[in-house]
């Protein structure tokens, strides 16, 4: 597998890069950037989000432009997953907006937002164990399911049209996320590099607009995450997903993303391309440590 983990531009000129006699297309940009719009597709204003005393969000300002891929990144507790449930429906903020593809979704209850193209994975594993590989992906579908009592008394005339479309689609994804192998296994058997793919399949199968993964690398190694990094940039120039990516690993952030934002203690402190937001001291200190920062 060639290493994704290299500098990714955004959507312009393209060249190849070899690593280890294996050749990997990337782009460059040729402009500061070139894909934003005048209608972004997420846009955050000034989020404020308490819980009791704690503020876990404040004045957070962010936005997604189509087609990119948007690192997000911070200590613990410093606020990303807080913004992801905003933007999802789960805590929506107390001050400030949310709009999707110029909507105001703010506050917008889970299974609406998701009606709207955006999924999601979870930073904790949020399958189901005694489930096969490929029943766990077909949950994906569920937003795009019409039950009724007519269609389970009528299977053979009313239902099984529509299931099969679904396992098609769930096939397709399946063979996208190189799960062929495992389809039929129980996914609490698999090691916990497949249950990643796993989760970020069935985030696909629901056919999004707008992806939000939330630290989809968590426990690989340094080669599941670079098929991981090759799966998120194939399902940006592939299927046109939109991605907002919070990672702890700083190589896949500014390897893949074309910008980021850095959270600490629920302020932005960063923003802008990765290479060079980390030269930013103040993200240094907060993400780093004082020590990085000192040298």
């Amino acid at each position: 597998m060639p290493s994704a983990l290299k500098c990714h531009g955004l959507p312009s000129t393209t060249r190849t890069i070899r690593t280890g006699g294996h050749g990997l297309t990337q782009t460059d940009p040729i402009d500061s950037n070139p894909i934003a719009s005048a209608v972004p597709v997420l846009e955050c204003r000034s989020l404020e989000r308490r819980f009791g005393g704690l503020v876990a969000l404040t004045g957070v300002n962010l936005r997604v432009e189509r087609g990119e891929i948007f690192g997000l990144v911070g200590p613990n507790g410093s606020g990303k997953t807080t913004l992801t449930n905003a933007i999802t429906g789960f805590f929506p903020p107390q001050i400030g907006s949310i709009l999707l593809n110029g909507r105001d979704i703010t506050g917008m209850a889970p299974h609406k937002v998701a009606a709207l193209g955006v999924a999601r994975t979870f930073q904790n594993l949020a399958l189901f164990n005694g489930m096969s590989v490929l029943d766990n992906i077909l949950l994906g579908r569920h937003i795009h399911m019409k039950p009724s009592v007519a269609k389970t008394a009528l299977y053979w005339w009313l239902g099984r049209k529509d299931e099969m479309a679904h396992r098609l689609k769930v096939e397709e994804i399946i063979d996208f996320m190189q799960l062929q192998s495992v389809r039929d296994e129980l996914v609490d058997s698999i090691p916990i590099g497949l249950k990643k793919r796993v989760e970020l399949a069935r985030a696909l199968v629901a056919e999004p607009s707008f992806l939000i993964l939330d630290e989809p690398m968590a426990g690989m190694n340094q080669e599941e995450k670079e098929y991981m990094a090759r799966f998120i940039l194939d399902a940006r120039d592939e299927r046109n997903v939109t991605v907002l990516l919070i990672e702890h690993h700083m190589d896949v952030i500014t390897g893949i993303c074309d910008r980021m934002m850095v959270l600490s203690y629920g302020e932005t402190i960063g923003t802008g391309i990765p290479t060079d937001v980390m030269k930013d001291e103040r993200v240094i200190k907060a993400y780093l440590g004082g020590a990085h920062a000192a040298h």
